[in-house]
């Protein structure tokens, strides 16, 4: 008799890699996703650095066909509010059974080390479905699947501004400096994944405003259409 799925938060900030890692919980009967976890700023209602609002994030959860929890933080937050805030979301999940978090992250080895820390202070495990998977393999197969993925975020430093509002393809992948990861580990850019296999419907968007932030960060503001 196979054993019963382990239930599983994700955290996920409606971009690239949370949006595959969610595909790869899907389709592994080892687990079962319980709901998505996002993080907004509470005075813009926005993902921080990724600039999705609140309606966005939903409508894509609910096109997806999973909960979604979101956490306010505080628009300069520190590793303490962060910890604050988030322990008094995953209480009521703790509270269930539910010992495991789910983490998006790639290869940065201080980010993951951090995250477990923080998860095993709050009681669970954090996982890493796709720890050091080859990002240009991952970025390919990601647009040959089908999931489409709208650049929100770049920064300037690492990518010339035009990049922004652009979607994931292999011609944007072909264009971007050998210098800058395929799938923006670095922070080189952020994006929000608007269609794919797992969802049941796309979401309609279009680009509203760009702002600049830091001298640095060009943010695009999408709408729902």
């Amino acid at each position: 008799m196979s054993a019963d799925p382990v239930p599983v938060l994700v955290l996920s900030s409606g971009g690239k890699d949370s949006i595959y890692m969610v595909d790869r919980l899907l389709t592994d009967s080892a687990w079962r996703i319980v709901s998505l976890v996002t993080t907004i700023n509470e005075r813009n209602g926005r993902v921080a650095m990724h600039g999705t609002s609140r309606e966005l994030i939903s409508a894509q959860a609910e096109a997806i066909g999973l909960p979604l929890s979101l956490v306010p933080l505080p628009e300069d937050c520190d590793n303490a509010t962060y910890e604050q805030r988030l322990a008094a979301e995953l209480e009521s999940w703790h509270g269930r059974g539910v010992r495991h978090v789910a983490c998006g992250d790639l290869f940065l080895a201080d980010i993951r080390a951090w995250r477990e820390a923080l998860f095993a202070r709050l009681g669970f495990q954090a996982v890493f479905p796709l720890w050091q998977e080859p990002t240009a393999a991952m970025a390919r197969d990601l647009i040959d699947r089908g999931f489409r993925a709208c650049l929100s975020c770049v920064d300037t430093h690492a990518l010339e501004q035009d990049f922004l509002g652009r979607d994931l393809d292999h011609e944007l992948l072909a264009a971007i400096p050998d210098a800058v990861d395929p799938c923006g580990e670095n922070g080189e850019f952020h994006s929000f994944v608007h269609d794919g296999p797992i969802f049941n419907r796309p979401l309609n968007i279009r680009p509203g405003r760009t702002v600049l932030t830091h001298n640095r960060y060009a943010m695009l503001e999408l709408l729902a259409d």
